[in-house]
């Protein structure tokens, strides 16, 4: 059973550093500016023989205003109370700061134990750190330095001896969760949509754009289903993308898409499927994840029905390749809507798990062939023969015809659509490849018609076992007799050529015409002169 570990201090520490060290993967974005983590971000580590749940926390502030660091520091103060350990991390090069000894003063408050950690003790620059640390009133500060993994083995000892002393671990994880993709343009209410799904405030939400730079996760269930869903940061366009924070954010965000299961795109209804929006759909697509359209902001709209089958008709037009995909009009602050989310995920998830028979498939095939023939191309038809599905999520299908490199893309389209429309799985990516029969006497023929002697020899050559010591074994034999009928058998005579009307010695100017390579002093005007005629 996991230990429930909250990595908690001020900013700028090393606490996304300490997690990532602990996760064993680099999970959080890690900066040397201060104040860039911002949400809870829960994660899954080790450290020794002892299973970790990791919850890394914005830098504590000491603000109780209506301001952002205000909103992150009650985020930290809801991770300390749901921990089972508090590791308190400060940094030994800076000392003890007043900071500090505020956030040690809490520490103390609460029932919760608390493992104190002197980061950036690498060297002698943090012993004096080390040793300012014992005034916290926490007990012995361990000496570690999380981005060269020094002192692990101290906190290994802290954190098993605090964990042999009760059963601290919770319970453990049951059935997979299907993962759940929040994705859009900064500020659109993604936080404000996973906050009402899970009715708390688990994220940072608020007027400013780009308040979200992790892509979080969080553990949920719906109907008795594990879910969990990722909150991303928003996706501008790459051109405006110039930060290296940014960047980082961006990249955690497609990593999101990539191992989501459902993708969920939330568009402002006020200005939906803009630019950058059909460019998120077609990267969903082309990672092959099922999408589901969120309208947020709808108690802005004034005539919600002509609206929505504005949106529907923009949707189609805009991404045939999606082509009935669940639209989705909420209104995230007050709810409106909402219930009908949920459904429409599960149900477009079964959709892309969707596995169809082989002979459903063939059936189909036939029907929509009669339906819609196949083009010829340079005069000769492509003609499809055969259908199966190699794999679902997304659903991918191999389909075997004549001239299968010949076949158009409009067909392909039409095979896939048609295929949307007979199995009910509007809006899935799908995967159609076309191969071609291979005939397994086509190759034979060709190269016995085109080989000759010693090349057809070697195709047809055995490689191992007893057929190759019988193919050696009569070649050798072949080899042999070749070698004796060439030994015994006489050198051929040269044939004299026999001159028309001579007998079989002829004598004379016939004989000298006869020899080889000899041509006699007016021979061709002896052949063609007539003999002269008495008067």
């Amino acid at each position: 059973m996991p230990l429930r570990l909250a990595i908690v201090g001020r900013p700028n520490v090393g606490k996304s550093t300490l997690f990532n060290r602990l996760a064993g993967k680099k999970l959080a974005i890690v900066d040397d500016r201060p104040g860039v983590t911002r949400d809870r971000r829960f994660g899954t580590g080790r450290i020794g023989d002892i299973d970790l749940e990791l919850i890394d926390t914005a830098g504590f502030e000491d603000v109780t205003d209506d301001s952002l660091e205000a909103r992150m520091r009650a985020q930290t103060e809801l991770a300390i109370d749901e921990c089972d350990v508090a590791l308190f991390v400060i940094d030994s090069r800076d000392g003890v700061t007043a900071m500090d000894e505020v956030f040690a003063e809490i520490l103390r408050k609460r029932d919760k134990p608390v493992i104190l950690a002197a980061n950036k003790a690498e060297g002698k620059k943090g012993d004096d750190g080390v040793n300012e640390a014992f005034a916290l009133g926490l007990g012995e500060p361990i000496a570690i330095s999380a981005e060269h993994g020094e002192g692990m083995a101290d906190l290994y000892a802290a954190v098993s001896a605090l964990n042999d002393e009760g059963d601290l671990g919770g319970e453990a994880e049951g059935e997979k969760p299907i993962r759940i993709a929040i994705v859009g343009r900064p500020n659109a209410g993604k936080s404000t949509l996973v906050n009402k799904l899970i009715g708390e405030d688990r994220l940072l939400t608020g007027p400013e754009a780009g308040i979200t730079r992790d892509a979080i996760p969080v553990d949920w269930e719906w109907d008795g289903r594990p879910v969990r869903l990722v909150d991303t940061a928003g996706l501008r366009r790459k051109a405006r993308v110039q930060e290296k924070l940014e960047k980082l954010s961006t990249a955690d965000s497609i990593r999101a898409i990539t191992f989501a299961e459902v993708v969920i795109l939330v568009m402002d209804a006020t200005h939906p499927f803009e630019i950058q929006d059909l460019q998120i759909a077609d990267l969903v697509e082309r990672e092959g994840r099922c999408l589901v359209y969120c309208l947020t902001k709808w108690d802005l709209i004034d005539d919600p029905t002509i609206k929505m089958s504005e949106i529907v008709e923009e949707a189609y037009r805009h991404l045939p390749q999606l082509k009935g995909a669940p639209v989705i009009a909420l209104s995230a602050e007050t709810g409106r809507g909402l219930d009908r989310l949920m459904p429409a995920v599960f149900k477009t998830h079964a959709d892309w798990s969707t596995k169809v028979k082989t002979r459903d498939l063939n059936d189909w095939l036939q029907l929509a062939i009669q339906r819609h023939p196949p083009p010829a191309v340079n005069g000769r038809r492509v003609k499809p023969k055969y259908m199966a599905q190699t794999k679902a999520r997304p659903p991918t299908f191999v389909m075997f015809a004549s001239r299968a490199d010949q076949l158009p893309d409009h067909y392909r389209r039409y095979l896939i659509n048609s295929l949307r429309e007979s199995f009910d799985m509007p809006g899935v990516p799908m995967r159609l490849t076309v191969k071609s029969n291979k005939n397994p006497f086509a190759e034979g023929e060709a190269a016995g018609g085109s080989q000759s002697g010693p090349e057809r020899k070697t195709r047809t050559k055995a490689k191992t076992g007893l057929a190759a010591k019988t193919t050696a074994a009569a070649a050798a034999r072949a080899k042999a007799g070749a070698a004796k009928t060439h030994v015994s058998k006489p050198p051929a005579k040269a044939v004299k050529p026999k001159l028309k009307g001579q007998g079989a010695n002829p004598k004379g100017r016939a004989q000298k015409l006869a020899r080889p390579g000899v041509k006699p002093k007016n021979a061709s005007r002896a052949r063609t002169t007539a003999p002269k005629k008495g008067r």
